[in-house]
């Protein structure tokens, strides 16, 4: 991946990290929010999918997604001092940034399952 391209991607994953925590803390809820994350995430993910050349990374990035995912559900059911509402708030703006990443991930993915190694992506 060329330099410019994985500090661009690498500072919108930042500031959608940090617009997550503090999204999910202060303004849970709010769909101009998740819409500027899923956005961000978009745009991450194209970055991705041009660039990385490795099916290890991609697999990696699937696996998380799908932990990342478990994780949102497990803690809707934390009730102490309101610590569950903000955990999953903020897991679901995390969420919200990293799925169209995995999206275009596995698109790209199935695309080499099914094409192998005639088409190259």
């Amino acid at each position: 991946m060329s330099k410019t391209w994985g500090l661009i991607s690498f500072i919108l994953f930042c500031i959608g990290l940090i617009l997550a925590v503090v999204g999910g803390l202060v303004f849970p809820e709010n769909a101009i929010i998740g819409i500027l994350l899923a956005v961000f995430g978009l745009i991450i993910g194209i970055i991705y999918v041009a660039f990385v050349k490795d099916n290890q990374e991609i697999n990696t990035l699937l696996l998380s997604t799908i932990a990342l995912l478990a994780m949102t559900a497990a803690f809707a059911h934390v009730t102490f001092l309101g610590v569950g509402k903000m955990a999953a708030s903020i897991l679901v703006y995390f969420a919200a940034l990293m799925s169209p990443v995995a999206l275009l991930a596995a698109i790209k993915a199935l695309l080499h399952v099914g094409f192998g190694s005639r088409v190259k992506i």
